[in-house]
């Protein structure tokens, strides 16, 4: 498994597991969460994705709830704040809203901390652009909570790049990443500036719903039927392609990809037998634009 550097001194797995719908699962004991850590650790995929609203902000508890010291030691964990929904700890509120306010930050690490039993963070995104962020204000806690050693590094979720370069501005520290939708279903940012922007800064790029949210493992389609042709010449699956499609590419993408079935997660590592030459990459980006590339 190739490992990317995100900051100088922290590396990810170039697959990540993603843990959005860890709460889904009618099983949520510790012992099940542990096997899915395993099936990941077994494959070289030592870094878990979380966020603080994911399962109704029950989510990182349930992964808390499966960690010991030496597997704690083993992986890394993402986790995001400034998503404010109407439901859990936030069931007063009375709109969903983003809150990227110094004391909501500072008080989402510590509820993360507590409730995933952990010392630090290993990444903590801003989860979505805030219209009131200070960028000032965000900044600067940020730039705390690394120097705290709450958090080892900071980055953004969902950020274009104007939201990207407004925050970095105001901060000491270097964002780590931005993890946006990138997929064979949502191809904008190939084109739209967002993988130019970073590639250009040199920041690893994560991509979320890299199935496009399950929609190009059932979909039938000229894409799905292509991607199925390959899929059958080299012994994958479509997902094993799909997640391939995005490993081909420069940017140092790593693809988070969530599911709660162990026999999947043991195979989320074959999109790394996929070969695919530029052609076979522009055969699939054809057919996911629907017409030929200008």
């Amino acid at each position: 498994m190739n490992r990317v550097n995100m900051n100088s001194d922290l590396t990810f797995s170039q697959l990540v597991y993603g843990m959005w719908r860890i709460g889904d699962d009618e099983n949520t004991a510790p012992d099940h969460v542990r096997a899915k850590i395993h099936a990941c650790l077994d494959q070289g995929i030592t870094t878990m994705d979380q966020a603080d609203i994911y399962g109704g902000y029950e989510a990182e508890e349930i992964l808390g709830n499966a960690l010991t010291p030496e597997l704690r030691n083993q992986i890394e964990i993402v986790t995001k704040c400034d998503i404010v929904a109407p439901v859990g700890r936030y069931a007063d509120a009375r709109v969903k809203h983003y809150d990227t306010s110094r004391a909501h930050i500072m008080a989402s690490v510590d509820h993360s901390l507590r409730l995933m039993k952990i010392d630090h963070i290993d990444l903590l995104l801003i989860h979505r652009p805030d219209p009131l962020m200070d960028h000032h204000e965000t900044g600067a806690a940020l730039d705390d909570l690394v120097q705290s050693g709450k958090v080892r590094a900071v980055g953004v979720s969902n950020f274009r790049p104007w939201d990207w370069s407004l925050l970095q501005s105001a901060m000491k520290t270097q964002l780590a990443t931005n993890q946006i939708e990138i997929s064979l279903a949502e191809v904008a940012p190939f084109t739209n500036g967002d993988l130019a922007f970073h590639q250009q800064g040199d920041h690893p790029l994560m991509a979320w719903s890299p199935l496009g949210g399950g929609s190009l493992m059932t979909g039938n389609s000229d894409l799905t039927r292509r991607m199925d042709e390959l899929a059958r010449a080299q012994h994958v699956d479509r997902a094993a392609v799909a997640v391939a499609f995005l490993l081909r590419h420069p940017a140092r993408i790593l693809p988070v990809l969530g599911t709660n079935t162990l026999a999947r997660i043991k195979t989320i590592s074959d999109a790394l037998k996929v070969d695919l030459d530029r052609e076979t990459w522009f055969w699939l980006y054809e057919a996911a634009l629907g017409r030929e590339v200008a």
